[in-house]
């Protein structure tokens, strides 16, 4: 009786646990369908025709799908009186340059906060986590009157070098160096004669390659979707995102154009989002952990 009185206990233990997996993926699912939702609305009128814009009360999905919308598109990119692979060079020119300089940049000077020893150490860090506290509308006129006594308005230096220093970045790398990459590792390299040059660059960045990737994809995100900036005038300078704002004003005959620009210009963060989600998550996971 003992015997049959435990296996009952066991077997009730793992009906529950088993409808507690169930109820806690449908709570994934469910809540995975509503963020996926803004989505799905934005390519559903991509490809709407203009009349169905209107409906009310307005629906999801769309009844009759065209791709008129993106004709429109290119038919109006291609009348601008700059060529459009302009928009797009200076898009590709600043994302490029700007991630790459701020990751390379937020990675060393967070090796030298986290593995080494200098005065002033913890009042720099410090700066540095209050200075996320303020938003880029706080700095916009400070940095216009800078800008302009070096020269840097009408200039991709105005959008590239303070992309460099996003505190953003040093403040999420040295958090992940504290963590992923111990003290002994790098003293052994040192002691067997290797450079510091290469210990960061061989030894401690693959070790946070989930924390850099993470931080592409954030200031790719930021740089891509960058619309009119007010340290840039020149019309063949200014970048994809502007371009296409232009055409997204132009009332309701472009409801349809202005659509498929979003859906354009949300391709690249998505899929970037796609290929680094695991280190994305893996980041997030171990943010807060300590040994």
């Amino acid at each position: 009786m003992k015997k049959k009185i435990k296996l009952s206990r066991r077997t009730r233990g793992v009906k529950r646990s088993y409808i507690t997996d169930i109820g806690i993926y449908f709570i994934l699912l469910l809540f995975g369908l509503i963020m996926a939702l803004p989505l799905v609305y934005a390519v559903c009128n991509s490809i709407k025709p203009l009349e169905e814009f209107f409906y009310f009360p307005p629906r999801l999905f769309v009844e009759n799908p065209t791709t008129k919308n993106f004709k429109d598109l290119f038919r109006l990119m291609s009348n601008s009186w700059v060529p459009f692979g302009r928009y797009i060079f200076n898009t590709v020119f600043i994302t490029a340059v700007g991630t790459a300089g701020h990751v390379i940049i937020a990675s060393m000077c967070a090796f030298a906060m986290s593995k080494h020893k200098f005065p002033g150490q913890n009042l720099l860090f410090g700066m540095v986590v209050l200075s996320l506290m303020f938003s880029s509308a706080v700095t916009s006129i400070p940095n216009f009157l800078i800008f302009t006594k070096l020269g840097w308005i009408d200039s991709y230096k105005s959008i590239i070098i303070p992309a460099f220093s996003s505190s953003l970045g040093l403040y999420l790398m040295k958090q992940f160096m504290d963590q992923m990459v111990p003290d002994d590792i790098l003293e052994a390299a040192r002691i067997d004669g290797a450079k510091e040059i290469y210990v960061f660059w061989k030894i401690a960045m693959p070790m946070v390659k989930p924390a850099w990737l993470t931080l592409i994809m954030f200031s790719v995100q930021g740089l891509w979707g960058m619309g009119s900036s007010i340290y840039i005038r020149r019309e063949d300078l200014k970048t994809v995102n502007y371009a296409l704002s232009q055409i997204m004003n132009g009332g309701i005959a472009r409801a349809g154009a202005a659509a498929a620009a979003q859906v354009l210009m949300m391709f690249v963060p998505v899929l970037i989002f796609i290929f680094t989600q695991s280190n994305i998550i893996e980041t997030m996971s171990t943010s807060g952990m300590k040994d």
